[in-house]
């Protein structure tokens, strides 16, 4: 339990750099996500949910689920690396609609 709580937070971590690289805003993981409950980190209208694990722990619609309870009035997104891959992110196509118009 240790191991992958340390895991997640290293996730978060690279995650977060990742995002405020490239968005050039300061993109900082929620400390007391875990604890409290609540998205990983806020992301413009984003509300993130932060995965990094084995193959066989890949368990999308159970993230999503916990994505969309944590994320209030934010558009809920999933965003997660299995071990030795490139990071991924899901949403539910409704949300996605109006990125592909051009709305968000």
């Amino acid at each position: 339990m240790i191991n992958s709580r340390a895991k997640g937070a290293r996730g978060e971590r690279e995650l977060a750099a990742i995002l405020t690289d490239e968005l050039g805003v300061v993109v900082k993981r929620k400390l007391d996500a875990a604890r409290d409950g609540g998205d990983d980190m806020r992301v413009g209208p984003f509300s993130v949910e932060c995965k990094r694990v084995a193959k066989s722990g890949v368990k999308v619609l159970q993230w999503m689920e916990q994505a969309k309870k944590n994320s209030g009035e934010l558009v809920p997104i999933v965003m997660f690396r299995v071990d030795g891959g490139e990071w991924l992110t899901v949403m539910r196509l409704e949300d996605q609609l109006p990125m592909i118009r051009g709305e968000l």
